[in-house]
């Protein structure tokens, strides 16, 4: 049986987040590690790790709420543009992560990923981008 990953425990409540979005097939949660202020990762409830391998079903899910999520971030921030992508590597559980940007350049930032969450700023985050 698979480990279950640091998103399927952040679902099952056992893993803190900053959740700004839940539905019965996804949630979307601030990256504690934001590439732009507003970084949020879209994740299937359904741990499964490589995106194309999702059932139809929860991959049109899985984009409807990207859609959802985009669309508010861009009211709430009005940033330029909402990135999309997806990695696949860094957990393996199929998410989405979109980023807020004006410029291409703010988009290739290198993180600390050591460093302590700002949790104070991500909880004032997820206040205005809750939904």
């Amino acid at each position: 049986m698979q480990e279950p990953s640091i998103f399927t425990r952040i679902i099952n409540g056992e893993i803190p987040s900053h959740k700004i979005y839940e539905d019965d097939n996804t949630i979307a949660i601030l990256d504690i590690h934001p590439v732009q202020p507003g970084h949020v990762l879209v994740v299937s409830k359904r741990q499964i790790d490589h995106f194309e391998d999702l059932p139809d079903d929860l991959y049109h899910a899985v984009w409807a709420t990207v859609k959802k999520v985009a669309r508010h971030q861009n009211e709430v921030l009005g940033r330029g543009r909402i990135g999309v992508s997806v990695v696949g590597t860094d957990v393996p559980h199929a998410h989405v992560h979109l980023i807020p940007f004006d410029k291409s350049s703010q988009l290739h930032v290198v993180l600390d990923l050591s460093a302590e969450p700002d949790n104070v700023a991500l909880a004032a985050m997820a206040q205005r981008l809750k939904m």
